[in-house]
């Protein structure tokens, strides 16, 4: 099986993914490398209590080459995370579980730069990164939509979601170039 340079494992919605990399930031600090480990984990994923229990022992082994993405949309597989598990108060727990906490637009490119680079700075702990974003965004049937968290396209929807996508494409280099 391929595997895309940089990504160590695929965990999906188990809470595994904060558990591993971890262990991995643990290791590469044993090994005396100065390299940093990323994670990404979906708002829905938060109910899960092996996360939490991986997030207390970032924060005690004083885990500070590890960076944690929440990527806060909103809504997991089957449906808003308000009616299927709501985790209220993100940046709150994570601050009381000892992070370094930073909000950004996670549409923002030059705003999750500047997160990347305050975390990297950030010792003695992890630091988690919330990102607020719309899922689907950019394609005008799937925003918003839980139906696509996880759904196969059509054709026709595939065809639909390249032309929105070749079209904001064309936009943003439009405003870069006129700039």
């Amino acid at each position: 099986m391929d595997k895309t340079p940089g990504i160590e494992a695929v965990t999906g919605s188990l809470g595994q993914g904060l558990s591993i990399a971890t262990g991995m930031a643990l290791a590469l600090r044993l090994d005396a490398r100065h390299s940093r480990v990323y994670v990404i984990i979906g708002d829905g994923e938060l109910a899960e209590g092996q996360l939490w229990e991986a997030a207390m022992a970032a924060y005690r082994f004083r885990v500070d080459n590890l960076t944690a993405f929440v990527d806060r949309n909103r809504i997991q597989a089957s449906g808003p995370t308000r009616e299927v598990f709501e985790i209220p108060h993100i940046e709150e727990k994570w601050k009381s579980f000892g992070w370094n906490v930073i909000t950004i637009d996670g549409h923002d490119v030059a705003a999750v730069i500047q997160a990347l680079e305050a975390a990297e700075k950030v010792k003695d702990k992890p630091t988690v990164i919330v990102a607020d974003t719309i899922k689907g965004k950019g394609i005008s049937f799937a925003e918003n939509t839980a139906a696509f968290h996880n759904a196969i396209l059509s054709e026709e929807q595939h065809r639909q979601a390249v032309i929105e996508l070749e079209q904001q494409r064309r936009e943003l280099a439009q405003n870069e170039a006129g700039h």
